[in-house]
């Protein structure tokens, strides 16, 4: 039997049901359907899905995420157009099986061996001899080999011309047609498990049960019923964030335009999250141990959730999903970046807010993240060295704010500690990100380093400002000297000392002059007077514009080595100076002074750049870990399963099995018979010409 590709033809008198009909129980609309959901799967699989909107627009611009939006890719699988299609390929699937299943039942019981004697010469494998039994005796002796041989066998007695004649007539591999229907089944049923299984009952709760999607704000407990689905809502999957100590029994359904809550039979307590890391920083194991609370009886159970290791309960499944900040609190120190600003501290929690004002300026921070452990590659080129979550700070660094000369030193991967992020949010609600660490970096600049990092938007990578650590460790010298820059008087009393230390006491004469070019150094570094024309407000860049607008060009090399050389010597008396009227001691000009100064040069220059009026510096946290559970009911689990199964058996039937058919026509000749056999297989193979051997040698051994 040929299983045909063509549809159903339906007996009707419309021509247009008849076509509708034939087409969508056809095997070529099957695999059309079976092609697309193919092509939306990839796109489901390659686009992140349920992201918030502002991620696509960065991403995709806002023309592309709109377009995207309206076609629904951003949930692909809960799309309409997706379910619709698993709709059909379900039905068109289940009328190919219906169609080909009859003919295939029916070919199964069937022997065939009314095949005519004529017909037998037409087959590719056919062969002749003559046996010394009767016809009657061959049949029954060349039947019970066949049989022997797992061939299922029917003997059919015919009255012929030259006498009664038998056909032995044979199959084997019937598996294979069972395959193909095991193969369809296997589609059906994986699509009705998917359709279980995805959102399908949740937006029938949308379309009919009244239930839309919520996309406010507040408590969870506030949220109305229109936007909960029962505890009976027979599917779904939601994620759940505990925190440790606390409880939930709600769960989140993120939709394309909002959410939908969950309301669970059970809260879920934390009691502990563990994570263990690898070397490089990543996860290598975090598994959360809670207390299930059955909200009907008070039941409690006890249990231990790991990545592929779930918890069961009331027919739910817990899986770890990832983990999360639960609450952390920290406490920032504020750092001035500008004269207007002063030092402060102030505590917040992970996920909060707090009220900042500059002035008139109104600033919101934010709260967005905390990091204990931050494993990063410092290696320059070693192999070695790859960090997996392809971070690499060094680089990273090297490409942005240059407070720091290139170091060539070879490095290894290791913690550098702490790390906060937040946002500073202005009154018109436009935010920049900020990335701190706690403790400084060695980068082989000579210095430590504290890295505070800022970007505009998300889609960009961190910049980073190097601010040199003292010799306590601490920022408190930078800022110090930042502030005192900021103070004419301390720079007037800086350029003096500076001119009286350089200048020969014989050459007093040299004295104003020296005097005026230090001054004007650290006016034009402090940005205490505007360069015409310049790129930054003050710095280096801010000196060298007005190097380029002043100085002709064939000495502005040489002057303006010396003026950075009357600068770099101004900032260290400006620093001693900041110094005594803090009531420290002086600093000793060694080595390690002269590295600090270095790096403070360049990072004071780079300062003017820094977006912010303050940099808060995490001075100490609190930790609190949360784990985020997926929690799902999912009842076309078993079916998908059974699918799986089915179709790994069909495909294995189809591809492995071959389905044989033998036919050994005898007729009388003399005292025995003649014999002619013919063999059928569905695929033309080496194997089959070996059997068809074979079996010629086995029952027919004598040839004419």
């Amino acid at each position: 039997m040929t299983i045909s590709t063509q549809g159903l033809e339906l007996p009707a008198s419309s021509r247009t049901l008849r076509a509708a009909v034939e087409l969508l129980s056809s095997m070529r609309f099957s695999i059309s359907l079976l092609t697309v959901i193919c092509i939306a799967s990839v796109i489901g699989t390659v686009l992140k899905q349920h992201e918030p909107l502002n991620n696509y627009i960065n991403q995709f611009g806002p023309f592309w995420a709109e377009v995207f939006g309206k076609l629904d890719l951003y949930a692909v699988y809960s799309a309409w157009w997706f379910l619709l299609i698993l709709a059909f390929l379900v039905t068109s699937t289940s009328l190919c099986i219906a169609r080909n299943t009859p003919k295939i039942l029916a070919d199964l019981k069937a022997y065939k061996e009314n095949i005519r004697e004529q017909s037998l010469q037409a087959f590719h494998h056919r062969a002749q001899a003559t046996v010394p039994d009767a016809p009657e005796a061959a049949a029954q002796r060349l039947g019970r080999l066949l049989a022997t041989g797992g061939w299922k066998v029917k003997l059919q007695q015919r009255d012929t011309p030259a006498g009664t004649g038998w056909m032995v007539a044979a199959k084997a591999g019937a598996a294979n047609k069972i395959g193909y229907l095991a193969a369809h089944s296997a589609i059906v049923l994986v699509c009705i498990g998917g359709l279980l299984d995805g959102d399908l009952m949740v937006r029938a709760q949308m379309w009919w049960g009244g239930k839309t999607v919520y996309n406010g704000g507040g408590l969870i407990a506030d949220v109305k019923p229109e936007h909960r689905l029962s505890e009976r809502n027979p599917t779904f999957r939601g994620n759940l964030l505990v925190a440790e100590g606390t409880q939930s029994g709600t769960a989140i359904l993120n939709q394309s335009d909002g959410i939908l809550l969950q309301d669970l039979p059970f809260a879920i307590e934390l009691k502990k999250f563990i994570v263990e890391h690898y070397s490089t920083g990543m996860p290598k194991l975090f598994a959360s141990e809670i207390v299930i609370h059955d909200k009907a009886t008070g039941e409690k159970k006890e249990a231990r959730v790991e990545v592929n290791h779930p918890a069961s309960y009331k027919g739910i499944e817990i899986y770890q999903s990832s983990f999360d900040d639960g609450g952390s609190t920290v406490r920032l120190k504020a750092q001035p970046m500008n004269a207007a600003t002063r030092p402060f501290e102030i505590e917040g929690v992970i996920g909060g807010t707090s009220q900042l004002s500059n002035g008139n300026q109104k600033l919101t921070l934010e709260y967005t993240g905390l990091r204990v452990i931050n494993v990063e590659n410092f290696a320059a080129n070693s192999p070695s060295g790859v960090d997996v979550r392809k971070v690499d700070l060094r680089t990273s660094l090297d490409q942005r704010l240059g407070a720091a000369n290139k170091a060539d030193a070879p490095k290894t991967q290791r913690n550098v500690g702490p790390s906060v992020s937040y946002k500073l949010r202005d009154e018109a609600g436009q935010a920049r990100e900020f990335h701190n660490y706690m403790l400084p970096v060695e980068l082989g600049d000579g210095v430590p380093v504290f890295l505070l990092g800022m970007r505009e938007t998300p889609s960009e990578p961190y910049r980073y400002l190097r601010v040199p650590a003292d010799a306590q460790g601490s920022t408190d010298e930078f800022f110090r000297l930042r502030a005192a820059l900021a103070d004419p008087a301390l720079r007037a009393q800086a350029v003096r000392r500076y001119a009286a230390r350089v200048v020969d006491p014989s050459r007093k004469d040299l004295l104003p002059q020296l005097s005026a070019s230090a001054l004007r150094a650290l006016v034009l570094f402090s940005g205490a007077e505007a360069v015409p024309g310049s790129r930054a407000p003050g710095g280096l860049q801010a000196v060298a514009d007005f190097m380029e607008g002043n100085v002709p060009e064939a000495e502005r090399e040489r002057a303006g080595e010396m003026l950075v050389r009357i600068l770099n010597g101004a900032l260290f008396e400006l620093l001693q100076v900041a110094r005594e009227r803090a009531g420290l001691k002086p600093l000793v000009s060694d080595e390690s002074t002269q590295a600090f100064m270095t790096q403070a040069v360049l990072a004071l220059s780079d300062a003017y750049f820094y977006p912010a009026p303050m940099a808060l510096q995490l001075a100490d946290f609190k930790q609190v870990q949360a784990s985020v559970f997926q929690v799902a009911r999912a009842p076309g689990k078993t079916i998908v399963y059974l699918g799986c199964a089915l179709l790994i058996l069909g495909v294995f039937a189809m591809l492995y099995v071959r389905e044989r058919r033998l036919w050994i026509w005898l007729t009388p000749q003399g005292q025995g018979a003649q014999a002619s056999m013919a063999l059928s297989s569905n695929r033309k193979t080496l194997d089959a010409d070996r059997e068809f051997e074979q079996l010629r040698d086995k029952l027919l051994p004598s040839k004419e």
